[in-house]
């Protein structure tokens, strides 16, 4: 038996399944979370499936989460998607579930859930569902809906099958997935489209990012650049990859402040191997996307230099 059989023998156990994702969620969170939804409801109707946490504005064309509650809990199994580890889980009281599953592509830095079902080699969750409904059509089945939304989510976290995450099994993947009826080209429509004020940031990207002469570049979005553009953490997921149009960008850093005054640290890369500093400043994720936190500007600055450093080292080794 297999990790997926046992997920699924586990999943058959259970008249409650409770699905959790990340904190400010991606497609790919959604995707995956409301793809398994979508797979567990089609193939078991009399189980009481839900989706846990917050319903985030951008991503609820998508799909919109239930009201959860402590009780809700009490003998059911709990699903986590796309999480590394648990201080990330978005909803409460995951830990009062009788079982646990893990289902991920980050690395494995932190391992929890009655079952660790992590595979790093996928390009994103959604891969890992699709393969698991794969696996086992003779038992499960999947609606447009939900191919939809696992499509959604390799889509998302591919850069539309850019990124060096896909591989020849993403592919296949999103082939099985055009098989149903949905229509991809207005999802990538949906998905690539931004409001006028985000539009303008974009401009304000490409005029400020700064590069030294290894490739290594930085963005600070400020509190008073968030004000002048009227925009708000979550709103900014979809300027972080635009430094890499930039033919002699190799790896940046966009510093997004916080209400707190603390700054979001998101990290990218086209080769230099970025998420072990990341983890030096309470984050992670892949080697060449990830993100962490800073305390202060003079946090950020150190961030930048220890990037630079990396940078500097890939390009002259």
């Amino acid at each position: 038996m297999n990790i997926t059989d046992e997920i699924l023998e586990m999943i058959k156990q259970f008249e409650t399944i409770i699905i959790h994702r990340h904190q400010r969620p991606d497609p790919d969170a959604i995707g995956s979370q409301a793809g398994l939804g979508e797979i567990l409801k089609t193939s078991f109707p009399a189980k009481k499936i839900l989706l846990a946490g917050e319903t985030t504005d951008g991503l609820d064309f998508l799909a919109k989460m239930d009201s959860v509650t402590a009780k809700d809990y009490d003998g059911a199994l709990a699903i986590i998607v796309d999480t590394a580890d648990t201080p990330r889980i978005d909803g409460e009281n995951y830990d009062l579930a009788k079982k646990w599953i893990k289902i991920d592509h980050h690395p494995n830095d932190q391992p929890y859930g009655d079952i660790c079902y992590v595979n790093t080699d996928a390009s994103s969750c959604s891969e890992m569902i699709t393969d698991f409904y794969l696996q086992h059509q003779d038992e499960l089945s999947l609606s447009d809906n939900g191919a939809l939304l696992l499509y959604a989510g390799i889509v998302g976290d591919t850069g539309r099958f850019l990124y060096p995450g896909t591989t020849p099994e993403t592919l296949r993947m999103a082939a099985a997935l055009r098989e149903f009826s949905f229509d991809a080209a207005a999802l990538n429509r949906k998905l690539d489209s931004v409001p006028m004020k985000i539009a303008k940031l974009f401009g304000y990207v490409f005029e400020n990012v700064t590069l030294d002469e290894f490739g290594a570049g930085v963005l600070m979005l400020d509190s008073d650049v968030m004000k002048k553009f009227d925009v708000v953490d979550a709103e900014v997921s979809s300027i972080v990859s635009l430094p890499g149009k930039i033919e002699e960008a190799q790896a940046w850093t966009i510093f997004v402040a916080q209400e707190d005054g603390t700054f979001r640290v998101h990290f990218r890369s086209k080769g230099p191997v970025i998420n072990e500093l990341a983890k030096l400043h309470h984050g992670g994720g892949h080697p060449m996307a990830s993100g962490a936190k800073a305390k202060d500007v003079t946090e950020t600055e150190e961030i930048y230099r220890q990037l630079q450093t990396i940078v500097r080292d890939f390009s002259t080794k």
